[in-house]
This record gives structure tokens, C-alpha cells and sequence, in this order.
């Protein structure tokens, strides 16, 4: 099978690439590899930090795959997107953090895809937003329920009615990117972050995704008793022990070795 998403590793992280070209769009052979290789990252202990991006600088991902949807107009959707939610669920839910590196067009399911990671950098020649509604459908990869809960019910309701695209810059203002830098620039800046995180302890980063991730989602009671499970747990681990000792020695601490 060609392989149209593959990934490499340095300094603690992995870096992803979607190489589907002209403009990486989400077809089905990429919901598959994707998969794949966030299952293959998921158990790979070297691996800390994730960036996800795109080859070339035209998109991130240009959306799904039209090409694929006439066949399936009246026809039965769900086993499909079933399919792409569990890949999109794997990236949110893995247990690393992850960053979007955004460089290029960022539309539809690729701005869906940028929004199962925890970070999203956009170059500024960047246009991100769902479309959907311009094709008569909605936004099916996670879209209608991950926004807003990034950016608010009625900036997101607003981006999925009108189906207007957004710069870097105004994505920036309202919480959709976290950083914009020049273009060409977005890989050296996704590095420097990945490397500050990377040399923490991996069951403390992992836990700090799972106290907010899923603390956001319940009462905030529920969530406090949630975060003091995870720092009881937090303290059993090999990273704490060693960044106890490491401070007490005066010293730098070697994590996740």
C-alpha cells in the first residue's frame, strides 16, 4: 500500500506527516494509516511528544476526500464515519501530547483532525474553518462537538452556519491556534515546544491530559475527586521519584529512562 502518512522520531517526539497531494485530503487509505501509526506511537516508549502536519506548504488537509462522496449519497454513512471517529478519537485520547502543526489550508476534516490534537501552531498564510454547510451537509469528523468546546457555542455555531474560512490570525484571537509564526517557520517552532515538553515525565504529562481532558466533561466535584486520584497515582510513578530525588541532589532530572 503507498504510504501516505508516515512519521519519525528525535529528541523525544515523533513528528507525523500526511503526504496525500495535491492537498492531503482525508480520504480513507489516510483514516487507516493514521490509525496505524497512532497505535504504533501509542506504545512506543521513546515517544513523548507528537507534531502532526503536512507535507509541502499548500495544506495541512484540505477536508475530506470528495471524490469519495457520491457513491455514498443515499446511501449508508455511518459505517465510514464510524470508522474516521475512531481514528480521530485514537489521536485525542492518546496519552501524549500532541501538536498541530497548521501549514497551509486547514479546512473541514483537517481542521477536525487539528482539533483532536492539544496544540494547534498555524503558519500565517493559514485558512482554517468547515465548509461543510457550502456542500449542504455538516461537519461529521468530531466538528460539531470539538469546537465548541474550544472557542464557545456561538463562534463555532457562527464558523459552521456561514462556512467562512478564518485567517491564522483571526483563528488566534478567538483560541482556535495557540501560536502563528511566518511561514516556513511552523516546524522549527513546533520542535522547540515539543523539546521543553519532552523532557518531562511521561506519566505526569499523561495524567495532566487525562485531569483536564476529562475533568472538563464532569461537575467540577467530580472533576477535583478525578485530578486527586490522578495525584495519588501520580506519586507511585518512576518520574516522580526520580524528580523528588533529582531536586533534593541538586540536580537535572533524567526522566522517562
Amino acid at each position: 500500500m503507498e504510504k501516505l502518512v508516515t512519521f519519525e522520531k528525535q529528541d523525544g517526539f515523533a513528528t507525523v506527516k500526511i503526504n496525500n497531494p495535491p492537498l492531503n485530503v482525508l480520504g480513507s487509505k489516510v483514516v487507516e494509516q493514521l490509525h496505524d501509526v497512532f497505535t504504533t506511537i501509542a506504545s512506543d516508549p521513546d515517544i513523548i511528544v507528537v507534531i502532526l502536519t503536512g507535507a509541502g506548504d499548500r495544506a495541512f488537509m484540505a477536508g475530506a476526500d470528495i471524490k469519495e462522496f457520491p457513491e455514498k449519497l443515499g446511501g449508508n454513512m455511518k459505517s465510514g464515519s464510524i470508522k474516521t471517529h475512531e481514528t480521530l478519537n485514537l489521536i485525542a485520547s492518546l496519552h501524549k501530547p500532541t501538536i498541530a502543526m497548521l501549514n497551509g489550508i486547514t479546512l473541514g476534516g483537517g481542521c477536525e483532525l487539528a482539533l483532536t490534537c492539544d496544540f494547534r501552531i498555524a503558519e500565517e498564510h493559514v485558512q482554517i474553518g468547515l465548509p461543510e454547510i457550502k456542500l449542504g451537509i455538516f461537519p461529521g469528523g468530531g466538528g460539531t462537538q470539538r469546537l465548541p468546546r474550544l472557542i464557545g457555542k456561538t463562534k463555532a455555531k457562527e464558523l459552521m452556519f456561514t462556512g467562512d474560512p478564518l485567517t491564522a490570525q483571526e483563528a488566534k484571537e478567538i483560541g482556535l491556534v495557540s501560536t502563528v509564526v511566518p511561514k516556513g517557520k511552523g516546524m522549527e517552532e513546533a520542535g522547540k515546544l515539543a523539546k521543553r515538553i519532552a523532557r518531562h515525565s511521561l506519566d505526569a504529562l499523561a495524567m495532566i491530559k487525562q485531569a483536564v481532558d476529562e475533568g472538563m466533561e464532569k461537575p467540577i466535584a467530580n472533576a477535583i475527586q478525578l485530578e486527586s486520584d490522578l495525584f495519588q497515582e501520580v506519586f507511585q510513578t518512576k518520574g516522580a521519584k526520580e524528580g523528588v530525588q533529582a531536586f533534593l541532589e541538586k540536580r537535572t532530572p533524567q526522566f522517562n529512562r
